[in-house]
C-alpha cells in the first residue's frame, strides 16, 4: 500500500515539473509567429519576364524596287529597326532560307462547290512553292465547324493527297475561329524560338472568301496573338458569286485620329512600312485599321478583314475575282516567302505594355519596304 502511494506521489511530482516548464516557456499574450524563412520574393528579372511576354520579334521584311521586283542584295547593316522609337540590335538575319511552318486554312463550305475542282489541284503548288523542301505544313478546313484535316508533316504527298480529297460541308464560314486555331497550332510548335535559335518561320495561308459568319473569336484578338507568336498571315481571296463587284461600297473607315490628321504614312520619297500603295488604291487606310483592330480587340472591321489581317502581320492579300487565278495567287505568295528577308530582335529599352510600333528602314533609295507595323503587349493576368 505504501509502495502504491509512493508511486502516485512520484507521478504527481513529474507532472507538476512538466507543467511548470511548459508555463515557463509559454509567452504571455498572443503567440508571435515562429521565425521561419522569409517568403521568397519573385526576382526582378522574373518579374520583368512576367510583365513582358515578348522575348523575340522575328518578322519577314519584303523589299521591292520601283518596278515591283524583289531586292536580294541587302545585308543586315542596311536595315534600321526601331521599336517604339528605340533602335534595336538585329540578332537574326536571313534571306529566304529559314524553313517554314505553314498552317493552310481552306474554306470547305458549300459556297465553294463551284470551284472545288480547282481547289483540289492546288496541293502540289502548296507543297512545292509555299512549303518548300525543308518546310512543314498542316491543313485545317472550316465551314460551320473547324476541322484539322492534316497535322503538321514534312511529307508533301500527305498534304497533296489531303487537298485532292477535299469535301465541302455546310454553308457556314467561321473564318476567325479557324484563324484562332491556326495561330494556336503554330504557337505550340516545338522547339520554341529564341534569340539564338529563331527556328522555323510561322506562316498562315488562308484560302477563303473574305467574310466571317458566326465565329466566337474576334479578329483583333486573333491578330494580337498572331503578332506575339510571330505568325505572318497571307490570304487568297476566293469569290464564287462576284458579289464584291455588285455590292454598293460601304463606309468602313474607322476614325483613328482627330479630323484633319492623316494616319497614312508620308508621301513618296521616304521608305514606307508596310507598303501603302495598295492602301491608297483601295481608298482604305489598311494600316490604320490594322492598328485599331489590334488595340481594341473588336470585330468592327469586316469588309476588309483579310487585308487588315495581312497588313497587321506583314503578309499580303491577293484577290482572285479579277484576272488572278487561285494557282497564280499561290505561286506569287510562294515566290515572296522564299525571297524575303527575315529579321529578328529582342525588344530592349522600350515601354513594356500597350502597342509597340515597329518601323523598318533600309539605307537605300527608291525601295518599298513591307513589314508588320507592330505588336500589342497586354497587362499580365
Amino acid at each position: 500500500m505504501r509502495q502504491t502511494r509512493g508511486a502516485w506521489a512520484l507521478l504527481l511530482v513529474v507532472l507538476l515539473v512538466r507543467t511548470g516548464v511548459a508555463r515557463a516557456q509559454a509567452p504571455e499574450g498572443p503567440m508571435a509567429p515562429r521565425p521561419v524563412q522569409p517568403v521568397e520574393q519573385t526576382p526582378p528579372d522574373v518579374q520583368a519576364k512576367l510583365k513582358v511576354r515578348v522575348a523575340l520579334v522575328n518578322m519577314p521584311v519584303t523589299v521591292r524596287d520601283a518596278k515591283g521586283d524583289m531586292v536580294h542584295d541587302l545585308d543586315a547593316k542596311d536595315f534600321r529597326i526601331t521599336d517604339n522609337g528605340v533602335e534595336q540590335k538585329i540578332l537574326h538575319f536571313d534571306l529566304g532560307g529559314d524553313p517554314l511552318s505553314v498552317v493552310i486554312l481552306i474554306e470547305t463550305s458549300s459556297r465553294i462547290d463551284a470551284i472545288l475542282p480547282e481547289m483540289r489541284k492546288t496541293g502540289i503548288l502548296l507543297t512545292q512553292t509555299v512549303m518548300g523542301p525543308e518546310g512543314e505544313a498542316a491543313v485545317v478546313g472550316f465551314n460551320d465547324a473547324v476541322d484539322k484535316l492534316q497535322d503538321f508533316t514534312s511529307d508533301g504527298d500527305s498534304i497533296e493527297n489531303g487537298i485532292a480529297q477535299l469535301e465541302t460541308g455546310t454553308s457556314g464560314l467561321k473564318l476567325y475561329d479557324a484563324m484562332a486555331v491556326g495561330v494556336e497550332m503554330l504557337s505550340a510548335r516545338l522547339p520554341q524560338p529564341t534569340a539564338d535559335k529563331p527556328g522555323k518561320r510561322r506562316v498562315m495561308l488562308i484560302l477563303s472568301e473574305t467574310v466571317d459568319a458566326g465565329s466566337e473569336a474576334k479578329l483583333g484578338e486573333v491578330l494580337r496573338k498572331a503578332q506575339l507568336a510571330n505568325v505572318t498571315i497571307y490570304s487568297v481571296g476566293l469569290s464564287t458569286t462576284r458579289s464584291e463587284l455588285k455590292a454598293k461600297p460601304k463606309d468602313t473607315q474607322i476614325e483613328t485620329a482627330p479630323p484633319g490628321i492623316f494616319t497614312l504614312p508620308p508621301p513618296p520619297g521616304t521608305v514606307e512600312t508596310p507598303t501603302t500603295e495598295a492602301n491608297r488604291n483601295s481608298g482604305v487606310d489598311l494600316l490604320g485599321l490594322a492598328v485599331w483592330a489590334v488595340q481594341h480587340v473588336d470585330n468592327r472591321v469586316k469588309d476588309h478583314a483579310m487585308e487588315v489581317a495581312c497588313t497587321a502581320t506583314g503578309g499580303a492579300h491577293l484577290a482572285t475575282y479579277k484576272d488572278r487565278s487561285i494557282e497564280r495567287a499561290i505561286d506569287e505568295i510562294g515566290g515572296e516567302l522564299h525571297s524575303q528577308y527575315t529579321v529578328g530582335y529582342a525588344p530592349a529599352d522600350t515601354h513594356d505594355l500597350g502597342y509597340h510600333e515597329i518601323k523598318v528602314q533600309v539605307d537605300r533609295r527608291n525601295l518599298k519596304v513591307r513589314a508588320r507595323p507592330g505588336y500589342y503587349v497586354a497587362s499580365p493576368e
